[in-house]
């Protein structure tokens, strides 16, 4: 560990969105992992039933015997009453005191990747993509800041989970991209605004995880199915472990540009 590596993320309150499955769930074990006990974890999804094995599984964990809490909220973040309901949990979990306030906006989805941009005329479809993967990051954000402002003692770190699509086009994925490129401004913007605050996009890789496999099996572009297969076939596709093991480094050095954009190959 180098000299300015921190031991843990200390006496924190986390709050995980999309955390039911996939890297959002790795990302709640591995946190559980790096706070100090009385630490509170709290858990966003759409799923309920996976949340509450999620937390089961926790409290079952040398961790979970040391203190941690863990809070679980049912909530569809494209409505409006989705980023209440996480602050309102959050605030009543809160122990007296915290000194690091995590924030992971890893919620987000594919959308439709059968088709190309030109098909897309329907404005409230369009829209209803939008809502889940951008108006609520950035209004669950503004929430959570709003709620826990800065103060002395306190660390505050925001990531946004992100993506290669945030920098580059990838045909027949065009919701996709103009999401994750959006999002990744928002929080550049964000870094520009608070500088006492620390963000980070972190861009966790091509992830072995049931997204990939639709991205495999559904894309329209030919040749971008065939390169998501691929990478399959050959076994090239990253464990949410080994991505998220590079997440939990970033943080605990704590040496990135507030605002940049790292991917985990880069770390």
């Amino acid at each position: 560990m180098s000299s300015t590596e921190r031991a843990d993320l200390g006496l924190a309150l986390c709050i995980i969105t999309g955390a039911s499955r996939g890297f959002g769930r790795t990302v709640a074990r591995e946190v559980s992992r790096l706070v100090k006990p009385g630490s509170v974890l709290v858990l966003v999804a759409r799923s309920g039933d996976d949340l509450r094995a999620l937390r089961t599984e926790l409290a079952d964990s040398e961790e979970g015997r040391a203190g941690l809490v863990v809070e679980c909220v049912e909530a569809d973040l494209g409505q409006m009453e989705g980023p209440e309901s996480v602050v309102r949990a959050s605030k009543a979990a809160l122990p007296e005191v915290i000194d690091h306030l995590i924030l992971v906006n890893n919620a987000a989805s594919l959308g439709d990747v059968s088709r190309y941009a030109k098909s897309f005329t329907n404005m409230a479809e369009v829209d209803s993509y939008l809502s889940l993967n951008v108006s609520s990051a950035l209004c669950l954000t503004a929430s959570v800041l709003q709620a826990f402002p800065q103060r002395p003692g306190l660390r505050r770190t925001v990531i946004n989970v992100s993506s290669l699509c945030a920098q580059q086009p990838f045909p027949s994925w065009v919701l996709y991209c103009t999401g994750k490129a959006a999002r990744a401004m928002m929080f550049r913007v964000l870094a520009e605004e608070e500088p006492d605050l620390r963000v980070l996009n972190y861009s966790p890789g091509p992830l072995d995880t049931a997204m990939q496999l639709v991205a495999r099996s559904e894309t329209a572009d030919p040749s971008l199915r065939k390169a998501f297969s691929d990478k399959f076939a050959q076994g090239q596709l990253l464990t949410c472990e080994a991505s998220c093991a590079k997440l939990m480094k970033l943080l605990l050095e704590d040496k990135y540009t507030s605002g940049a954009h790292i991917d985990v190959f880069d770390v």
